[in-house]
């Protein structure tokens, strides 16, 4: 290069190498430290923030010991952890039980297939029994929505789903079972219902024989995929206990069953018939 101002040495030795040229032996790779300002942190880790800057907005604001409060949107995003391919392979496994349905959950149970299932037999029952009355309604009269329907059938199936698995869970503690848990019982309840989807598509039909095979398939189903869930959890009380309990999970199954009939099967159901004036 030319250019005045500037003087170079260069140290030649005898063999005629331009000094010690050997790149690989004397350069090394050091660690920066420009975006370290905290020479305590260890080495590798990496600074989520920067002095005097906001946190980014996809931080995570929740406490250091992961705990999560009944008042945060956290604690209840944990039930609803799961995917649709999750969710579809547990409402198969409702269907064709192969497996201890406790065993498909892995550890995992969740409330998002157990609320839309039972959310989807309400809509049913409600829009089945409109139909039948309006089938079933006078010629020339004026037909009116019925939305007892609707309250009535979210009041039975939310109620049931949601009642019935606490009083089982507090019932297997008192009896002094450890296996159990309460998310799975709703878990457990919740794909049970799925079996009333089906029964529900046919609750405006005219045929009373059919309605009653229908809600008798739909009970046969529903109680022998509780009974066989539950009956490992069941039977770690006491033999006499575990007795009982099976019997009173049997009835009250027995009592959902006769309430979808009577209410929301309209057609041949006594509690259609109008008193006689």
């Amino acid at each position: 290069m030319s250019g005045a101002g500037y003087d170079v040495v260069v140290d030649v030795d005898d063999e005629g190498d331009l000094g010690h040229t050997d790149l690989q032996d004397d350069l090394e790779f050091h660690n920066s430290s420009f975006t370290s300002s905290d020479p305590s942190r260890p080495k590798g880790a990496r600074s989520t923030s920067s002095p005097g800057l906001p946190l980014p907005a996809t931080a995570s604001t929740s406490s250091p010991s992961g705990k999560r409060f009944l008042w945060t949107l956290s604690f209840y995003a944990q039930f609803f952890d799961v995917d649709t391919s999750s969710v579809l392979q547990r409402c198969w496994a409702a269907l064709y039980p192969r497996a201890n349905f406790l065993d498909v959950l892995e550890g995992n149970p969740d409330l998002y297939g157990p609320f839309w299932i039972a959310t989807t037999v309400v809509l049913i029952l409600f829009l089945g029994g409109t139909i039948s009355l309006y089938w079933n309604g006078g010629a020339g009269e004026r037909f009116a929505y019925d939305f007892r329907l609707l309250t009535g059938a979210a009041g039975l199936i939310y109620g049931y789903t949601l009642v019935i698995p606490i009083l089982l869970f507090g019932a297997l503690r008192y009896f002094g079972s450890e296996n159990s848990n309460l998310l799975e019982c709703w878990a457990l309840y919740g794909y049970a219902n799925l079996i009333w989807i089906p029964v529900a598509l046919i609750s405006w039909s005219g045929i009373t024989i059919l309605n009653y095979a229908f809600v008798a398939v739909g009970f046969a189903m529903s109680v022998a995929f509780l009974l066989r869930n539950l009956y490992p959890v069941i039977s770690a009380t006491d033999r006499q206990k575990s007795k009982m309990l099976l019997v009173a999970v049997l009835v009250l199954h027995a009592g959902l069953a006769i309430a979808i009939k009577v209410l929301f099967f309209a057609h041949g159901s006594p509690a259609a018939k109008k008193p006689q004036e």
